[in-house]
C-alpha cells in the first residue's frame, strides 16, 4: 500500500506544480497579475508560455528544471526590458552562475520565502496532490522594467 509521503517524494519529480494561494493571492493583491505564462496544466505539452506574448504584469511559476527555470528567467528579464513587470516563484540557488551573473545584477528585488511552500500539483500517475512539500527554499524576484521604459 503507498503512503501519502510516498506518494509525495514520487511527486517531487514532477516539474510541473500550482502555486499554493497563501503565496500567489498576496502577490497578486500587491501587483494586479493580468498573465501567467506558466498555469498549470495536466497536460503540459500542449503549451509554452516561452513562445507566447507577454502581458504588461506577470506572474511567472516556471517548472524548476534548471534548463526551463534558466531560460524562463532570462525571458522575464528581457521582458522587463521591454517595460513589463515579472515576479518570479523560483528555488532558491544563490550558488550559480544564473543567480549572481543574471538574477542577482537584473532584479529589482528579491524576498526569500520562509518555509518550504506546499505545492498542489498532478503526480506521475495522474493523480492529484495538494500541499506536496517543495524540494527547495524559494525566493520571489522581481523584474520590474515599468519606470526604465519610461525613461527611454
Amino acid at each position: 500500500m503507498e503512503t501519502n509521503i510516498n506518494r509525495q517524494k514520487r511527486a517531487s519529480k514532477n516539474n510541473h506544480w500550482k502555486t499554493p494561494d497563501y503565496i500567489y493571492k498576496p502577490l497578486d493583491a500587491e501587483f494586479n497579475f493580468l498573465f501567467d505564462p506558466c498555469p498549470l496544466r495536466h497536460d503540459t505539452s500542449l503549451w509554452d508560455g516561452l513562445k507566447v506574448d507577454w502581458s504588461e504584469r506577470n506572474f511567472i511559476n516556471p517548472p524548476y528544471s534548471r534548463k526551463e527555470k534558466e531560460a524562463f528567467v532570462l525571458k522575464a528579464i528581457n521582458e522587463s526590458k521591454k517595460g513589463k513587470l515579472c515576479v518570479m516563484l523560483i528555488p532558491v540557488s544563490t550558488s550559480t552562475k544564473l543567480f549572481h551573473e543574471t538574477i542577482k545584477p537584473s532584479a529589482k528585488e528579491i524576498r526569500f520565502v520562509k518555509g518550504r511552500i506546499k505545492f498542489v500539483g498532478y503526480g506521475q500517475k495522474g493523480n492529484f496532490i495538494k500541499n506536496s512539500p517543495a524540494m527547495h527554499d524559494s525566493m520571489i524576484v522581481i523584474f520590474d522594467g515599468r519606470d526604465n521604459s519610461k525613461n527611454q
